[in-house]
């Protein structure tokens, strides 16, 4: 089974797999790795409220290093489908672009690594090491029957990751600006202020919580967390909701609710930043209730061997020396952190998430030979 690269994207572009539906997209790639030697084995895990997450691991080779590609065939939904040009499953080619869900996010990356694997397995069918693929229908998701779990069940049965590379979308604007290196952490707090209601009228006959979150919000958003450093930028606070459900103009409410989130990088960690929030709280109030949920703590691959050779590929292919970056949101590099080096090299994220998402066609072509000289490389 022979596939070019956007022949395989435009597969996977056709299986509407919107998380946590799979839809048939693993299948495609399983079917395909398969075909060409790769040992492919499910991952299926379920979650408290019962929800499955289908997940693929696939290797070709049993000796090492073993050099896995990360990445997942799920999709965030398209909104309302009468607002795209086309139907977003329906892998339209329109003005040198390829229309369609996951686009850009992240069904072409999938398609380009797993075809330069097979045209590194074809030319070098003896090669020392191994190359494998884990890919997760749960990123878009809540992300907790995915890579996080694939990875403890590979280290249970002491099967290692030498190194990794993700294959998010991580250039701006045109490919071969960024490698991201590392991501900041994430924190996110709901806040609960209780107060007493009353009328506005008689305010000394109650006590408005309103006041005292207003106080708590700005001392933590007038606070500069850091400066940022030599691989990351500042960390910042942002408010994204306040809210009391008061339909009344003339009544103080009993509670008022806000909601923050932290983007952080190495110079704090979530439980120094749930420390610092909760002191602001105490200070300004004595009846509040704060909870917090950690996305990912931050984390870096400090420059060297594994994205020197990402650089090299991609200066050869494209002409451009790429910027090594921490920028953007999370990714399921935050737990592949823990097992193997990692970095992020992609298509561009013109287009991720939008209405139309589209790739560009001759960047599917260039991310492939970008891939496969990567992996020439790193087995040299």
């Amino acid at each position: 089974m022979n596939y070019s690269a956007l022949e395989l994207t435009k597969l996977l572009i056709a299986c509407p797999s919107i998380t946590p539906v799979d839809a048939g997209a693993l299948g495609v790639l399983e079917e395909y790795l398969a075909s060409h030697g790769f040992n492919c084995e499910r991952m299926i895990f379920s979650g408290d409220n019962g929800d499955e997450t289908d997940n693929l691991y696939a290797r070709y080779g049993a000796s090492t290093p073993n050099l896995c590609f990360a990445g997942h065939t799920d999709v965030v939904p398209v909104g309302n489908p009468y607002d795209w040009t086309s139907n977003p499953f329906e892998r339209t080619e329109r003005g040198g672009y390829l229309y369609g869900r996951g686009a850009e996010d992240m069904k072409a990356a999938i398609a380009c690594f797993a075809g330069a694997a097979v045209e590194y397995i074809e030319k070098h069918p003896d090669f020392k090491g191994s190359i494998s693929f884990l890919i997760t229908g749960d990123e878009e998701g809540s992300a907790i029957n995915g890579t996080r779990k694939v990875l403890e069940k590979l280290a249970a049965r002491a099967e290692k990751i030498d190194a990794c590379v993700v294959g998010e979308p991580t250039n701006p604007d045109a490919l071969g600006q960024m490698i991201k290196i590392g991501r900041r952490g994430s924190v996110t707090f709901e806040l609960t202020v209780n107060g007493t209601q009353g009328h506005v009228a008689y305010p000394h006959l109650a006590d408005n919580p309103m006041s005292r979150i207003i106080k708590i919000l700005h001392e933590l958003k007038s606070h500069v967390l850091d400066n940022g450093n030599d691989y990351f930028q500042p960390s910042n606070f942002e408010v994204t909701s306040i809210d009391t459900g008061n339909t009344a103009d003339n009544v103080i409410p009993a509670v008022t609710k806000a909601k923050f989130n932290i983007r952080f990088n190495d110079l704090h960690s979530s439980e120094s930043l749930i420390k610092w929030v909760d002191e602001a709280c105490r200070k300004h109030s004595e009846n509040y209730n704060l909870k917090s949920r950690i996305t990912g703590e931050s984390f870096i691959t400090k420059p060297g061997l594994l994205s020197e050779i990402m650089i090299e590929a991609v200066r050869e292919v494209t002409g451009l020396t790429p910027e090594l970056s921490t920028t953007g949101g999370t990714s399921d590099a935050r737990f592949i952190k823990n097992f193997a080096p990692v970095i992020e090299f992609g298509t561009t994220g013109r287009t991720a998430h939008k209405v139309d998402e589209n790739v560009a066609i001759k960047d599917i072509r260039s991310l492939s030979q970008i891939y496969t000289v990567f992996i020439n490389r790193f087995f040299i």
